[in-house]
């Protein structure tokens, strides 16, 4: 079914005549149901019980499951992305000395990850939000370049870009020797997030923590001056 009063809202923000109360709600209700049920199992139905809203109402302002689909993966990742964010913000943001910048490392990549080397354990919904993210490889030709794109940008590649400015200040003030800031980055997380045996294979804390300091040291001296 589609609508014309869809084509006046980007999946990332609600339709104009949308109040904001609600678009939450259905961004919420669709993140629970598409999670649980996958995409091509979840009902619009399903997600206006669990979004305390009518289907009219979904309809209205989402021209179809896809459309919805792609809103609530773009939501998401802009609010994991900020907590994210903040994470850089409070544990990189004030290194003022080269000693400073593996501890400050050390103490990012703890609170970013989760025993397993998954992203932000203790967010609410991050764990929905993992769910979504496995989807987006599934239904990635489904959904279009376009929508993949923007859900990157909002999300993982907005982090990245962030880590990337920092070590781009750090190697300006001679911390580390960085000449391709996004490649810095993108070594760290892969590094930090390591994880033995097959994905999601169980590790104790202290097995994680260890896989992270070693992570951290050999990003240092990698890129060490």
């Amino acid at each position: 079914m589609s609508h014309p009063e869809a084509a006046a809202a980007t999946p990332a923000q609600p339709s104009p005549r949308l109040r904001p109360d609600k678009h939450a709600a259905i961004m919420a209700g669709g993140r629970a149901v598409f999670a649980r049920d996958g995409y091509a199992r979840a009902s619009i139905d399903a997600i206006a019980t669990a979004s305390r809203v009518s289907t009219r109402t979904i309809y209205k302002h989402f021209a179809d499951k896809t459309a919805l689909f792609a809103a609530v993966l773009i939501n998401s990742a802009t609010q994991v992305a900020a907590a994210e964010t903040a994470l850089v913000e409070r544990h990189l943001s004030t290194v003022a000395t080269a000693e400073g910048v593996e501890p400050a490392l050390r103490a990012f990549a703890t609170e970013w990850l989760n025993d397993a080397g998954d992203w932000l354990i203790g967010m609410p919904d991050s764990a929905a939000h993992r769910a979504l993210v496995a989807q987006v490889r599934a239904e990635a030709g489904h959904l279009g370049t376009e929508v993949v794109s923007t859900w990157w940008q909002a999300g993982a590649g907005r982090v990245r870009v962030e880590l990337a400015e920092v070590f781009a200040r750090w190697a300006e003030r001679g911390f580390l020797s960085i000449t391709d800031p996004d490649r810095a980055a993108v070594h760290f997380s892969r590094l930090v997030s390591a994880t033995p045996g097959a994905p999601a294979s169980p590790i104790t804390p202290e097995e994680r923590a260890g896989w992270i300091t070693d992570g951290v040291a050999l990003f240092v001296r990698g890129y060490k001056p």
